[in-house]
């Protein structure tokens, strides 16, 4: 939905008007008109809890209520339940600088890796030299942003931490400059928000942090009017994993009755395997993982066992 005879604006919000959880009482920081463009200045994950000189003590002593702020809240002129917001990514303004951490109680191998960690990564700011992971990797870059949702329309705070049917933390990889995501509208306004930018991030993400960074994004904001949409749908703009196929790829599997089960004994097998064959510390093998392998489910019909896959990037060594 275009407003006829509107100039379509370009907007600033920085990273002061930020906030933690989903609200729809929360008032917007900005009103724009379909078709309008936002530059969201970001911050990391932490919200600004980490530096380059943190340490993994940091993040033992984390404020866990701080995490994940999103730019926002953003009020789309004419938005009403059951419309459609149409993101498009425009543009992506890394800062140089990101952290993983390894936080105790979250990942997936969350009851193996007990001990906090802590990784720095710098990288150019142009995105196109990969970041260093010490003497041992180089991680092809794609920055995206992990978090986009609107409003819900249930009443009351609720948290960042999930993704739901109006988007939030949905940690997808692929949305990154060009895509396109698409979000169910609940209320007046839809009241979009956007944070929780990386770096780089495998699918799944699976010790729980990506190469969390500092990043600006530049997105511009649609209506579709009166289009249903019951969970959120993305178009890439061209291939998603070109950054990373060069040299193909190691994969690790787990079959049985459970894909929770599965995922774990893929990912578990990937860290030990890391770990024998490149002389990682397994925190490290497993940290890599999280920005730069992928989860997949490759086998779902055969019952009563399923497959799951980590395919792990051999460019990344080479």
């Amino acid at each position: 939905m275009n407003v006829p005879g509107h100039v379509h604006a370009t907007h600033t919000i920085h990273h002061q008007h930020r906030h933690r959880g989903w609200n729809h009482d929360f008032a917007p920081v900005l009103t724009i008109a379909p078709g309008d463009s936002i530059e969201f200045d970001v911050m990391d994950a932490s919200d600004g809890q980490f530096n380059p000189q943190s340490t993994a003590a940091d993040v033992s002593t984390m404020d866990f209520g701080r995490v994940n702020p999103t730019t926002g809240p953003v009020y789309v002129d004419g938005a009403e339940p059951g419309d459609i917001l149409k993101v498009t990514l425009l543009d992506f303004m890394p800062s140089g600088w990101g952290w993983t951490a390894n936080i105790p109680g979250f990942g997936l191998l969350a009851d193996q890796f007990t001990q906090p960690a802590l990784r720095h990564w710098h990288y150019d700011t142009s995105g196109s030299v990969p970041a260093a992971f010490g003497p041992h990797a180089k991680v092809p870059l794609k920055p995206h942003a992990g978090c986009m949702g609107c409003a819900l329309a249930a009443p009351g705070l609720h948290s960042i931490v999930p993704p739901r049917r109006v988007g939030g933390n949905i940690d997808i990889r692929d949305l990154s400059t060009g895509a396109t995501l698409y979000l169910p509208v609940e209320v007046k306004g839809a009241l979009f928000s956007l944070g929780d930018t990386h770096a780089a991030q495998g699918d799944g993400e699976v010790c729980g942090t990506a190469i969390e960074s500092p990043i600006k994004v530049a997105a511009k904001l649609e209506l579709i009017k009166q289009q249903p949409l019951e969970f959120p749908r993305f178009t890439t703009p061209g291939p998603v994993t070109r950054h990373l196929d060069a040299k193909g790829y190691e994969v690790t599997t787990g079959v049985g009755p459970d894909l929770m089960t599965g995922a774990r004994d893929a990912l578990r097998q990937m860290v030990d395997f890391l770990a024998r064959t490149r002389g990682l510390d397994p925190v490290d093998a497993y940290i890599l993982c999280s920005v730069c392998a992928d989860l997949r489910i490759t086998e779902i019909v055969d019952q009563p066992n399923w497959m799951v896959s980590v395919y792990f990037p051999r460019v990344v060594f080479e």
